[in-house]
């Protein structure tokens, strides 16, 4: 159960009033499972069976236009990545989630979930806290998308997400953001010009 340890605290952080009966009940309906770098947490076209813990590693979640790929996010350790509205409606989803590292996760199935709801009062509150923090991710990148600059958009991201400068190729960065890789480096270039923080810049 060690490998569980940071889902507890992340659980009791949601609903400190959690038991240790509760808890049990959880954790025997989990699962554990490793996802090698590049590999598929979920391809479009697939039905999305779990909602997962990120025990360790970093996905980016993208859809495909026209050949191109667009990145929606990317969720790192300690926080839960799922397609919802493909789990939720059993459909197939449309975008992919890919391992940008070796991923360690914790699995919850749709029918295991399902289980608890009706037969765990306190999983149906923990469900909701999770669902919300997927959902507020999602819509908080998309009115970002809107309503920022490119700059604005970059700054954000590496103050709030800096670990992904090291880990994320500088063409997933410009993809994020929605712009090529060479209007990314004149971005950063106008930024060092206009003396930005360089710890921001790079």
């Amino acid at each position: 159960m060690e490998k569980f340890n940071k889902l507890k605290s992340f659980y009791l952080q949601l609903f400190p009033d959690m038991t240790e009966e509760g808890w049990q009940k959880c954790a025997s309906l989990l699962s554990f499972r490793k996802v090698k770098k590049r590999d598929y947490y979920l391809k479009e076209g697939e039905v999305c069976n779990t909602v997962s813990f990120i025990n360790k590693g970093l996905v980016r979640m993208f859809y495909e236009v026209e050949g191109k790929e667009k990145i929606m996010c990317f969720i790192g350790e300690h926080a839960y990545v799922s397609e919802y509205q493909s789990f939720l409606t059993r459909k197939p989803s449309m975008i992919y989630i890919q391992a940008l590292e070796d991923l360690e996760l914790i699995d919850t199935t749709y029918d295991n979930l399902q289980y608890l709801y009706s037969t765990m009062p306190e999983a149906n509150l923990i469900g909701r806290l999770i669902a919300e923090q997927l959902y507020i991710s999602m819509n908080e990148s998309s009115l970002i998308e809107r309503k920022e600059s490119i700059e604005q958009r970059y700054l954000r991201l590496i103050e709030e997400q800096p670990m992904l400068l090291q880990k994320v190729p500088q063409y997933m960065i410009a993809s994020f953001l929605g712009i090529t890789p060479e209007a990314l480096s004149r971005v950063k270039a106008r930024m060092v010009k206009d003396k930005k923080p360089m710890a921001l810049v790079y």
